[in-house]
């Protein structure tokens, strides 16, 4: 498939359709392990159909173009054929993390104005008393729902929204994404060309789909004819499974995801993983010493680490276009279409990434203050903060809601991280800032040590201040078994809090 320069606004078309050049293959496009012991397998045309009987069934139910229509579900094909048919009807799917509290949640269909919810039973309990539901597992409502037929989708403007994910809201209220048909054509096709997806590959999608990283694999994936295993959420021991049994090609999911499969020494040796050609990462920093362990476990695949977020493409960088071999650690350059630049830094080579390609947001659901601010001058301002080599390529540093000041230094938490990963013994960190009465803030470590490895506080402290800037070492190191998970599969931040605040309380307790 060849990617021609595309318009300003992206490519047209509708992005309910990523695959309709292979719609009337018999061949299987998605593989359901929802039941891992009865798997259910969907061919091209058979997904093909399914979406277009969703379509019919909102049109059927009085929804129109423009309409907002909400998922909430663990992964399932239910999931991919809702955020397909909605779209080829023209309408736009909104789908939540499960694991968002229910004020959260209901306030996300009111600022959305939602007309319907997809759900599962399991998360009806979230959802407004009078909420309009299709549920899932509700014995035949789900097929009850559909219309089988034939049916003509939805022919979308260059400025018609296809989907509206929804920001996680760490920072305050989540903020509804717009990201349109046009845009994000332009994403699914460079993405499956630059990665050279064909019918051949096999690519397992474990990260929710709620989510960018689970969504481009989707998008990728059936763009270029590949089979889609999907798992309902990441198990270490099911993942490793499903990657031995459909002989998966590419493997996806954030670092954390990554780290927790390696940690199981014990599952990886008795795993196949020579059909592995690519470790997909994105979402999340990855350590130069996770990349070197993923070449160790994984033989023939290459570690991609990709640099995507929900308001920028989603994925702006990705290889050299003259096949230059990219760095390790590097996010990549900026993709055909794309433009960087870097801006208020120490000099012109690092700073806040902005950006502008046809895939990036066109604003923010009801919020033109925040969508002047964060597209102001027609870029788009990432809040990440990277530096670019000599090369080209871009690396990732930090957010800059994310550095703190301690003692007036400036302290990236990415830096103490992969500073401490050097240590034989670690396996997995996570820093934080936390608030100190003469400093201002100071960095506290948790850390996952490596099977069979031991370390002391202590240890970790001298590793720090003898491989670091004084300033940079934690004042304090939790040792945990492995490291807490939000509903994106990233760390869990609040939870590492909570094991903070816990500890300080019985330590003065105790005095």
């Amino acid at each position: 498939m060849t990617i021609p320069c595309p318009e300003p606004r992206g490519y047209p078309g509708n992005l309910g359709l990523p695959f309709a050049e292979h719609a009337g293959l018999t061949r299987t496009a998605l593989v359901d392990l929802r039941d891992a012991a009865a798997p259910r397998e969907y061919g091209f045309s058979e997904l093909d159909a399914a979406c277009n009987a969703l379509a019919r069934g909102l049109e059927r139910s009085g929804l129109k173009p423009g309409d907002r229509i909400v998922i909430l579900s663990l992964n399932s094909a239910e999931f991919v054929i809702t955020l397909l048919g909605a779209m080829r009807a023209g309408m736009v799917p909104v789908p939540i993390n499960i694991k968002l509290a229910a004020d959260t949640v209901r306030y996300i269909i009111a600022d959305a104005d939602a007309k319907l919810v997809f759900c599962e039973s399991a998360y009806t309990h979230l959802l407004p008393i009078d909420a309009r539901t299709v549920i899932y597992d509700d014995g035949d409502a789900w097929t009850r729902f559909l219309d089988p037929g034939p049916y003509n989708p939805f022919e979308p403007a260059p400025e018609s929204v296809a989907i509206q994910p929804y920001t996680s809201g760490s920072t305050g209220k989540p903020k509804g994404v717009l990201l349109t048909h046009y845009g994000q054509n332009w994403s699914r096709r460079i993405l499956a060309h630059t990665r050279g997806t064909t019918g051949k590959d096999v690519i397992l999608v474990a990260a929710p789909l709620y989510h960018k990283n689970a969504l481009n694999a989707i998008k990728q994936g059936l763009t270029g004819g590949a089979k889609l295993v999907l798992m309902p959420q990441f198990g270490v021991e099911g993942y490793l499974s499903a990657l031995a049994r459909y002989r998966c090609s590419v493997v996806s999911g954030v670092p954390t995801m990554i780290s927790m499969l390696l940690a199981r020494g014990d599952l990886m040796a008795r795993t196949d993983t020579s059909s592995v050609r690519t470790v997909m990462m994105g979402s999340a920093p990855s350590s130069p010493q996770l990349l070197a362990d993923i070449r160790k476990h994984f033989p023939n695949a290459e570690p991609l680490v990709v640099y995507g977020v929900t308001e920028g493409g989603p994925v702006p960088l990705g290889p050299h276009p003259e096949g230059k071999a990219r760095p390790p650690g590097s996010i990549g350059v900026p993709y055909p279409g794309t433009e960087a630049k870097l801006v208020g830094g120490p000099h012109p080579d690092e700073g806040e990434l902005l950006l502008r390609n046809p895939g990036i947001l066109i604003g923010y659901h009801n919020l033109p203050q925040e969508t002047a601010k964060r597209l102001a001058g027609g870029w788009y301002h990432s809040g990440d903060v990277c530096r670019r080599d000599a090369g080209g390529f871009y690396f990732f540093v930090g957010r800059t809601d994310d550095m703190f000041v301690c003692g007036g230094e400036n302290i990236f938490p990415i830096e103490v991280e992969r500073m401490l990963e050097k240590h034989s013994a670690v396996h997995q960190t996570c820093v934080l800032p936390f608030n100190h009465e003469l400093k201002g803030q100071v960095p506290y470590a948790f850390v996952v040590l490596r099977a069979g490895a031991t370390a002391t506080e202590a240890e970790l402290k001298r590793h720090a201040i003898d491989h670091g800037p004084a300033y940079q070492h934690p004042r304090r190191v939790f040792f945990l078994d492995q490291l807490p998970l939000a509903g994106t599969n990233k760390v869990d931040r609040g939870r590492l809090r909570e094991i903070a605040a816990q500890d300080a309380e019985e330590n003065s307790s105790t005095a």
